[in-house]
């Protein structure tokens, strides 16, 4: 079956972008939890709604010149942002 050989060709890069998007994930919590330190230390709520709502207009633009779904990545941005924000609560308690 000479499918066979390219299907695990797809399926290698799609593990190695997954393993790119974790990465990058990673590193942008990194920098979140600095910015999540800084808004404790200068008592600034964990949410900032009129950043969060730039972010999403500036993500759908970039979802549309690349191809992807607004909507999708929307969706991902909101799920990201509530973990920031759980994250950024949790150093405001003295929690991190």
């Amino acid at each position: 079956m000479t499918a066979l050989p390219e299907l695990e060709r797809l399926r290698a890069s799609i593990d190695n972008m997954d393993a790119i998007l974790l990465h990058t994930l990673a590193e942008r919590f990194k920098l979140t939890q600095q910015v999540g330190v800084l808004k404790a230390e200068h008592d600034l709520p964990p949410a900032d709604k009129a950043r969060e709502a730039r972010q999403i207009e500036r993500l759908r633009q970039l979802s549309v010149e690349s191809g992807l779904d607004p909507a999708f990545a929307e969706k991902f941005l909101n799920f990201i942002v509530a973990e920031v924000i759980r994250h950024h609560e949790k150093i405001r308690e003295g929690q991190e």
